[in-house]
């Protein structure tokens, strides 16, 4: 058993590992470099595979065609809705003859890429239940993949489990350990336990905020935090305006419900947030926004803006570009380039956390200043991650006893903050735990 790192090992996003059994290669993820693509979310034209490349978004996979890999690709496994995760299957799936396999709300969100980018793929496209499973067919053998529920900042996240002959190969990007989520279920502990006693061979985990010593809290704090901040300031005569991550289905589900309590409507603006709630209404998973208006392009944007100016003080705008983006909602009324107008004392809330790069933390520092210029109250970090701190590592690593820890999604910073702790674990720098960089490969026994 090898493991290829082909992406998501010298830096934050563009996932993409291979295991490899015989021969036979399995894909987990096939993500986008995000800081690379800023404010391409928001523009009417996406670039080609060729494109995406020269930008240095998309992993790079032709390390496979180098070692003659590229052909025995079985199957592409996706663990979630993130682009840093699916956003390069529409440009590199069609390179392999194989399916791509993923939790029903991610494969509705692979198909609205495909359309945005407006590229077809022959690659047959599975949407398997969360904590179920599907038997991918190879040539050495057969391998059954699960699917299991892991809680995240998005819904439908999974933690994937393939069963080798030499023994089950955990992958772990992204989870977090939410056991009162406001959507969906706690995490699969129950068989996450069972297969530790199966016995897992390799564990590849997210380790983006290993070197934070903390545990994670539950999406239902974040929920505490909007209602003190919605609920406790003097809001009635200002605007507000609310952004987020466009795929966290649950936190937009609680905006939604504690506008209904102000008496104000939703205006959900911007390309990326209608593409997510719209795949979820499309599955039924996002009740709570039937009738609202989604603004996705820019006559729809431009209308919906109009309206609010008109009435400031009867709606919430949640909008994208809380990473500053170029291009996003946020950013092009920071710089009075919308129908509506920031004034003295409206409320801009950041229900985020700035993702952890240089550029966006230069973009969000330069967006809080052009925004500061107008006298708006700033709510920052209003806000809890999707991913496990330190000790959600500790526990995680505990839970499945894994023989071999590989730290995952992230530089060297992170990932060694990953293997320290497996260390403190038990676990050896070289023999059980081990340290990849991108376009690395690591022999994996079932010692």
């Amino acid at each position: 058993m090898k493991i290829h790192a082909i992406g998501g090992y010298d830096e934050v996003g563009k996932n993409m590992t291979a295991l490899e059994i015989g021969e036979d290669v399995i894909i987990f993820d096939c993500g986008l470099y995000l800081p690379a693509i800023v404010g391409v979310e928001e523009n009417e034209r996406i670039p080609t595979e060729r494109g995406m490349r020269a930008l240095g978004a998309l992993p790079d996979d032709l390390y496979l065609d180098k070692r003659g890999l590229r052909k025995k690709v079985r199957a592409i496994l996706i663990s979630h809705a993130h682009l840093d995760h699916v956003g390069g299957a529409p440009f590199l799936a069609q390179r392999y003859d194989a399916p791509v396999l993923s939790t029903p709300y991610t494969i509705e969100i692979l198909k609205a890429l495909l359309k945005d980018a407006q590229i077809s793929i022959p690659n047959k496209l599975i949407g398997v239940n969360l904590n179920s499973s599907y038997v991918i067919k190879g040539k050495s053998g057969e391998y059954k993949v699960e699917f299991l529920n892991m809680t995240h900042s998005v819904i439908q996240s999974s933690c994937i489990a393939v069963h080798t002959p030499e023994g089950v190969v955990l992958y772990a990007n992204d989870y977090k350990f939410d056991n009162t989520p406001v959507l969906g279920d706690k995490p699969n502990y129950a068989r996450l336990k069972e297969l530790s006693k199966k016995g897992v061979t390799a564990f590849i985990v997210d380790c983006l905020y290993a070197p934070d010593d903390r545990k994670t809290p539950s999406e239902k704090i974040a929920r505490g935090l909007l209602e003190d901040v919605l609920f406790t300031t003097d809001n009635h005569n200002s605007a507000l305006v609310i952004t987020t991550f466009s795929s966290h289905i649950a936190r937009l589900k609680t905006i939604t419900e504690f506008s209904k309590r102000l008496g104000r409507e939703v205006v959900f603006v911007g390309r990326s947030i209608g593409k997510y709630l719209k795949a979820a209404r499309n599955l039924g998973l996002a009740n709570f926004s039937r009738g609202l208006k989604i603004a996705s392009f820019r006559r729809e944007i431009e209308r919906a803006l109009k309206r609010v100016e008109k009435n400031r003080n009867k709606y919430v705008v949640v909008c994208t570009g809380h990473q500053g983006e170029p291009g996003s909602i946020l950013d092009r009324i920071s710089r009075n380039k919308m129908p509506f107008k920031l004034r003295k004392g409206d409320h801009v809330i950041f229900s985020s956390r700035t993702i952890p790069t240089p550029v966006n933390e230069a973009n969000r520092a330069n967006l809080e200043k052009r925004l500061k210029k107008f006298n708006v109250r700033i709510f920052d970090n209003i806000h809890v991650s999707g991913h496990g701190g330190r000790e959600d590592l500790r526990d995680f690593i505990r839970i499945v006893k894994a023989k071999n820890v590989i730290p995952s999604h992230g530089d060297l910073t992170k990932t060694s903050a990953g293997a320290e702790l497996a260390q403190e674990e038990g676990y050896v720098l070289h023999e059980s735990v081990h340290l990849m960089k991108n376009q690395s490969v690591l022999e994996v026994k079932n010692k």
